[in-house]
């Protein structure tokens, strides 16, 4: 993927289901003269292929979304196109879906509702290779982002918590998870919570930004 100069203007490919949202957000990047609307999908898989087939500079993602949600196809993206730039613009503000679309590989958070000037400098700062962070979902996150103190019993996790974890990592729920190890929802809830007491987290997220900055998975 070629870099954009001053003759060329960013392209960016809209990910959003909302029709309205979508016309909205393709009027406003439109009005900038250095963006350049080269596409629109309405759900995660046509995102995935459609990324593939037109190779953007940036992509608007949403999280919710029909048939493969934003952060599975953003992670899908990402290793088909390492270079593309994503920023997440959601409606959603929990601490779990933050780390899940970092974790996912996106470059940016913005929340729905916000002006369009703090869309564009998303936009901008991934584009030129920095990191967004909504201010409205910043200061929850950042809590969870302080370096975890050392701790000797990471290397004591089993292979299933391992396996758990990873998935705790993407954002999956207990119920997802257990789908997707075969386990009851009990099981997975007693190995979240010894995964939790290994790591000295009180909580998922923060088992998650621990196994993040510490290579776990």
């Amino acid at each position: 993927m070629s870099t954009p100069s001053p003759s060329r203007p960013i392209e960016v490919l809209i990910v959003e289901d909302d029709p309205m949202m979508q016309l909205g957000l393709e009027q406003a990047l439109s009005s900038q003269t250095d963006l350049k609307v080269v596409g629109l999908v309405d759900d995660g898989f046509l995102a995935v292929k459609t990324a593939i087939e037109l190779k953007p500079d940036l992509i608007v993602m949403d999280i919710g979304l029909p048939r493969q949600d934003g952060i599975a196809a953003t992670q899908q993206i990402k290793e088909a196109l390492p270079n593309v730039r994503v920023v997440m613009l959601t409606s959603y503000t929990a601490e779990t879906e933050v780390v899940a679309a970092l974790s996912s590989g996106a470059d940016a958070y913005c929340v729905k509702g916000a002006n369009i000037d703090r869309l564009l400098t998303a936009i901008y700062t991934a584009r030129e290779g920095g990191a967004y962070l909504d201010p409205q979902v910043a200061n929850r996150v950042m809590q969870h982002l302080k370096p975890p103190m050392p701790h000797q019993n990471f290397g004591e996790l089993s292979p299933r918590e391992l396996e758990v974890l990873k998935l705790v990592v993407e954002g999956y729920s207990n119920v997802e998870i257990g789908e997707a190890l075969f386990l009851s929802p009990n099981t997975v809830k007693t190995h979240v919570r010894g995964i939790m007491n290994k790591l000295a987290v009180n909580d998922r997220v923060q088992a998650a930004v621990t196994a993040l900055r510490s290579g776990l998975v």
